[in-house]
């Protein structure tokens, strides 16, 4: 009987001691931190030792996290594929290209795991030429669109996304077009002019069968912008369609077709700079385009981010994306990689945008192609890709410390704002937290965050940036 006591008793004390330990690790459990340094000490690299939780902390710079305040879903992080980007893909050997993708699209590993993608319906003017989907001869129209054809894509941006949905089959695709085909427009022109409201029909079916002929190839276009960037008609392609005609495009003509169709691909409006909230405001205003619409678009060459906010307030029940935002070459680590993570990994989710999408996903090292007359000619790629050689610029580090861990379904949660460390915070679908930090400052900072009961301690280099993930 004695010896069967003190078992028993031998055995409690090991559980108990198991227990302590067990939950000790618990309170002790380490954070994965990833960081970039703009000296290039560091470039999107996984620490080896990371922060970890602790009961206590030293005072000073203090990041509070409450995950009980939510706020928008995330679809995600990338770039526009442009056809520029695609054909520098495409003439990579098939070894080469198939390495890249996954490095780019795939979540294994170091890998990135970009999730959302933009490309132009047409050309953009980072393709060679300017192209429509319905190019005719001076004088001749096509309003049945018997000659619709998917053209100089099916060559590379096509080939490039099915290798793609290969790695990643639930990436998102956001369509947007620089031009309608060139008949349709009242001054007979790639560059500028404006839609005839005769071709409004003809140009909303046009929307259409681009998404039903992709669907064919076997892409899914998630969503479409009306228009890239409505007010600047000095890029080529391009065309100007103001907020009236936008609305009246929508509720007539756009909205009908895709009910019509039975398209399921979301119309999002505006696509152009935060110095212009009056614009979708003043589409959304309309409650016959209202109904068609799931939210408006942005870009950063003028404004403030937090116009996007001003959206949102007005219009709390639609989403907001950020589209684009370009980085010129040959590209400067220090300055652009901070910006950058400020005003859009940091700023534009912080304003309710459901998407960051850096611009063309690839240049070559001369920035090529771009279109004559208005092409952008200095555009840096996330990557820069000379035959089979990649190099990696600021606007890949950007993306990637965001994309890599904030998956799609993820959702922003509440963290305080600090001038000296601007930061924003994310739940994951499968229960991770995600804190992505900057030092906005031109000296080291010293840090802690909080997380319930838990908090953990941290140190950025000037214009470092970490993220966190627990």
């Amino acid at each position: 009987m004695n010896n069967r006591y003190a078992s028993l008793k031998l055995l409690f004390l090991t559980l108990s001691l198991f227990s302590f330990n067990f939950c000790n690790a618990q309170s002790q459990k380490g954070i994965s931190f990833w960081l970039t340094n703009t000296d290039g000490s560091a470039l999107f690299e996984k620490q080896k030792t990371g922060p970890v939780f602790v009961k206590k902390a030293d005072a000073g710079l203090v990041i509070e996290i409450n995950e009980k305040e939510k706020y928008q879903q995330i679809d995600g992080f990338g770039f526009t594929l442009t056809g520029g980007s695609a054909s520098h893909l495409i003439k990579m050997r098939a070894q080469s290209r198939a390495a890249l993708l996954k490095e780019l699209f795939s979540v294994e590993g170091n890998n990135i795991g970009i999730s959302y993608l933009r490309v132009s319906i047409g050309a953009s003017d980072l393709n060679e030429t300017v192209f429509s989907y319905n190019d005719l001869p001076g004088g001749q129209t096509d309003t049945d669109l018997k000659q619709f054809d998917l053209g100089p894509d099916k060559k590379d941006v096509i080939p490039v996304l099915r290798e793609i949905l290969a790695i990643n089959s639930k990436i998102k695709i956001l369509g947007s077009p620089w031009s309608p085909p060139v008949w349709m427009k009242d001054n007979n022109d790639t560059r500028g002019g404006s839609l005839k409201p005769e071709f409004y029909g003809a140009y909303a079916n046009y929307l259409v069968r681009y998404i039903q002929e992709m669907k064919k190839e076997g892409i899914r276009i998630d969503a479409i912008t009306v228009q890239n960037e409505p007010l600047h008609p000095g890029n080529n392609p391009s065309l100007l369609m103001l907020a009236k005609d936008q609305a009246v495009f929508v509720k007539n003509n756009l909205g009908p077709a895709f009910k019509s169709a039975e398209i399921d691909t979301k119309i999002i409006i505006y696509d152009h700079n935060a110095d212009r909230p009056d614009y979708p405001i003043s589409i959304l205003d309309d409650p016959e385009a209202k109904k068609y619409i799931d939210g408006s678009a942005f870009h950063l060459y003028g404004g403030k981010i937090e116009a996007l906010s001003e959206v949102h307030k007005a219009h709390p029940d639609k989403n907001l994306y950020f589209t684009e935002q370009w980085m010129g070459g040959p590209g400067n680590l220090a300055k652009d990689f901070p910006d950058h993570i400020k005003k859009l990994t940091i700023g534009s989710t912080r304003n309710w945008s459901r998407t960051v999408l850096e611009w063309n996903l690839s240049s070559d090292p001369e920035y090529k192609p771009f279109t004559d007359r208005g092409g952008c000619n200095k555009c840096l790629g996330g990557i820069t890709i000379d035959q089979d050689q990649v190099t990696r610029n600021p606007a890949y580090y950007v993306v990637a410390h965001a994309s890599k861990f904030v998956r799609p379904g993820s959702v922003r949660i509440a963290s305080n704002y600090l001038d000296k460390l601007p930061n924003v915070a994310f739940k994951t679908p499968d229960g991770k937290k995600v804190l992505i930090v900057l030092n906005d400052t031109d000296t080291t900072q010293s840090f802690t965050f909080r997380d319930g009961k838990k908090v953990a301690g941290s140190t950025l280099k000037p214009g470092s940036v970490g993220t966190y993930v627990w």
